[in-house]
């Protein structure tokens, strides 16, 4: 136990939990435009649940570290291209957000149907909101377990580092949920985010690679732009 009060040991947790919050952002931004479909008193429990079932995720196949390393073995070999669990895991997760996003982009530019329309389907329901989370989480913790696994040695480090995270996860998610929410603009970057976010996820399951820098230096960037944009409405909108 001593071993993981040195320096070296606070150094990699640190930077582990840094890291952790970071990539849950997108998890936190996914799930803030799924509650915001419940009714207001079901919003927070979902979020709860679906973060709290994110880092049970997460635990769970850390300590099944040996079953996620078997994951890149090939399975299949398609035109030359061999393609392991995780790839199509990371496949079908860039998929699903790209058509979920897309979807909602959609919907805020034509705007919703008749809440009676035969079209609307019942994605306001808890189940159907924790069931897309659920699927979210799953590539979500596989991204952030591989990463846990490559920064840090000790496996009690990595477990506190995602156990922290998450807590913070928790403590801002109704925080950034009533953000995106209450400004339309910031709701649109956010869904765009999550196109962005998908085909990251398309281009890593078919064997390419981006570097996540670059991928959240841009939603940083424009997240500061729309703020300055935001500010300068404000303060030039009639009285």
């Amino acid at each position: 136990m001593e071993h993981l009060l040195t320096i070296d040991s606070a150094i990699a947790l640190l930077t582990l939990t840094a890291m952790e919050i970071v990539l849950g952002i997108d998890n936190i931004v996914f799930i803030a435009i799924l509650v915001a479909k419940l009714p207001l008193q079901l919003q927070a429990k979902a979020r709860n649940i679906g973060l709290s079932l994110a880092l049970v995720f997460r635990l769970g196949l850390l300590f099944s570290i040996n079953w996620i390393m078997g994951l890149t073995e090939p399975l299949i070999t398609v035109f030359g291209k061999s393609f392991s669990g995780r790839d199509f895991i990371l496949i079908s997760g860039g998929l699903f957000l790209l058509a979920k996003a897309t979807r909602e982009i959609h919907l805020k530019i034509e705007g919703e149907p008749p809440e009676g329309s035969p079209k609307v389907k019942n994605i306001s329901s808890m189940k159907m909101a924790l069931f897309q989370i659920i699927l979210l989480d799953i590539v979500f913790s596989l991204d952030s377990v591989i990463t846990a696994v490559g920064m840090a040695r000790e496996v009690i480090i990595m477990v506190i580092a995602m156990v922290i995270a998450v807590g913070v996860m928790l403590a801002s998610a109704g925080m950034i949920s009533r953000f995106v929410e209450h400004n339309p603009t910031v709701k649109m970057l956010a869904l765009s985010f999550l196109i962005l976010i998908g085909v990251m996820l398309l281009v890593e399951g078919m064997g390419g690679h981006i570097e996540k820098g670059y991928i959240y230096f841009a939603m940083a960037f424009s997240l500061i732009v729309e703020m300055l944009n935001m500010r300068y409405r404000k303060k030039h909108s009639p009285s």
